[in-house]
């Protein structure tokens, strides 16, 4: 895909990841993340749709190693944005 769509592959990643088991691990989450880093930048619509998957993620689904990957991301990523008023 082009980088201009990578978002929807990693939203369609995300939604196969979630119905498999219910769960995003760290191993799967990295898959992502790799999709939105493969052009060398993290872009608006990328960074959208990480918010999105990490805001899915459940506290049972964090372990250390899941814990260490969302702390890295949110650093990369910042915090999501403010809804429009």
């Amino acid at each position: 895909m082009t980088a201009e769509r990578d978002h929807l592959e990693m939203a369609f990643h995300s939604i196969t990841c979630f119905a498999d088991d219910g769960r995003l691990d760290a191993a799967e989450l990295d898959r992502i993340v790799a999709i939105a880093e493969r052009d060398g930048t993290i872009n608006e619509d990328e960074t959208r749709v990480l918010h999105n998957i990490i805001a899915r993620i459940t506290p049972g689904e964090i372990d250390a190693l899941m814990k260490m990957r969302l702390d890295a991301l949110r650093r990369k990523i910042g915090p999501p944005a403010e809804p429009a008023a």
